[in-house]
């Protein structure tokens, strides 16, 4: 059965290998970026039943925007794959004053998600791409109060994304399935080589747990869980994600966030 699938952060990396890959398959690809020319070459790349998006998710406005757009076209989205993140960044403060890192890495997917829910059915998915950097969140740092180095500002973006998948998943307790989700340590994504200099591991170690994710029976009844795919198996995230303060602490930051973006 032909699934509508949206894959944010798809012109490069993970995002358009696993978007190539569910194309091939005859899956319907919503495809994201932050500009037409980049969308314009991915759309040659992907082939197939394709539609583009374009949003700067450190922008509320442009994520209010992307939304709205997708579900005027769509009654149905099937799968949401929250897959753009970012690491290094020339400028770490939004225009609105937050830390670029939590809005692209945390807030924006989770804003994204709350606005498409009404057209994810029961039996849809939503994939929220994790990592195997998580810490700890310092809750000034994720208002835009403090400024923290990019590793840091990742790790705990991704505690945060990891967090937020937990909690979801305990509100939709009737589905959809919200999972979070490890592609593996140092892929060969753009990110990664900006970020560390190294090429990295091959990117369909990434893109092949993400199609699974997506559509795979070892994913259908998984709400709430971590997937870690450097060991290839559901695991526990970070201890401070299991730790019901930390995770309220930070679920109401998200939320008072976003209600000041907004």
């Amino acid at each position: 059965m032909t699934k509508t699938i949206l894959i944010t952060g798809s012109t490069d990396g993970i995002g358009l290998l696993t978007a190539q890959t569910l194309a091939k398959e005859g899956h319907k690809i919503l495809l994201h970026g932050r500009g037409a020319a980049k969308l314009e070459a991915a759309v040659n790349e992907v082939g197939g039943d394709v539609e583009t998006y374009a949003a700067d998710l450190s922008r509320m406005a442009d994520i209010q925007t992307f939304a709205a757009e997708v579900r005027e076209k769509h009654d149905r989205l099937d799968v949401l794959i929250n897959n753009a993140g970012v690491l290094k960044v020339a400028e770490t403060q939004t225009e609105a004053g937050h830390d670029v890192r939590f809005m692209v890495n945390t807030l924006a997917p989770y804003a994204l998600t709350r606005a498409l829910l009404p057209i994810i059915p029961k039996d849809g998915r939503i994939v929220n791409l994790s990592s195997a950097a998580q810490a700890p969140i310092d809750l000034a740092a994720m208002r835009g109060e403090k400024q923290l180095g990019h590793n840091d500002a990742y790790a705990q973006s991704k505690l945060g994304i990891t967090i937020w998948t937990r909690e979801l998943a305990k509100e939709l307790t009737d589905g959809p399935v919200v999972v979070a989700v490890n592609p593996g340590s140092l892929l060969a994504s753009k990110m990664v080589k900006e970020g560390y200099g190294i090429a990295g591991n091959d990117l369909s170690i990434g893109a092949n747990i993400l199609r699974e994710a997506a559509l795979g029976s070892s994913f259908a009844d998984v709400s709430g869980k971590y997937f870690d795919n450097d060991s290839g198996q559901f695991a526990q995230p970070h201890a401070a994600a299991l730790d019901a303060t930390h995770s309220a602490q930070v679920m109401q930051g998200i939320e008072d966030a976003l209600k000041s973006l907004s």
